[in-house]
C-alpha cells in the first residue's frame, strides 16, 4: 500500500506564500498531482506533474500556482504565491500507478490511484 504524506499548510494572511509537500513511500511515479477541496465544493484538480517534470494548472491559478517534483519522482511540491481567501482548502496530493504517466488526464480524479489525507490552507484578509 503506497502512502502519500502531505505537509506545509497552516493558516497564512492574503498576499503570503505556502509551499506544500507530499511525499510518497512508493519507489517513484511518473505522474503525480494536486487537488483541493473548499467548504460545500467539489473537488478539483490544481495541478499536475509528469514524466518530463512539466505540468498542468487549473486555469484560475496558473499565474500563481507552481508545481514541481524531485528528481526521484517521490516528493511532491506545490509552491502558492500571492494568496487569496479563495484558495482556502484542503489540499489533496495523489500519485499513479509507477508506470502511468499523466498525459493530458493530469487534473482527473480518476488518472490517481493513490491519495494522501489532505493539508488544510487557511487564508485571510
Amino acid at each position: 500500500q503506497v502512502q502519500l504524506v502531505e505537509s506545509g499548510g497552516g493558516s497564512v494572511q492574503a498576499g503570503g506564500s505556502l509551499r506544500l509537500s507530499c511525499k510518497s513511500s512508493a519507489s517513484t511515479h511518473r505522474c503525480m498531482g494536486w487537488f483541493r477541496q473548499a467548504p460545500g465544493k467539489e473537488r478539483e484538480g490544481v495541478a499536475s506533474v509528469g514524466i518530463d517534470f512539466k505540468g498542468t494548472l487549473l486555469d484560475s491559478v496558473k499565474e500563481r500556482f507552481f508545481a514541481s517534483k524531485d528528481r526521484i519522482k517521490t516528493t511532491l511540491y506545490l509552491q502558492i504565491n500571492n494568496l487569496r481567501p479563495e484558495d482556502t482548502a484542503i489540499y489533496y496530493c495523489a500519485a499513479a500507478r509507477a508506470d502511468r504517466d499523466c498525459g493530458s488526464d493530469g487534473l482527473k480524479e480518476g488518472t490517481y490511484t493513490y491519495w494522501g489525507q489532505g493539508t488544510q490552507v487557511t487564508v485571510s484578509s
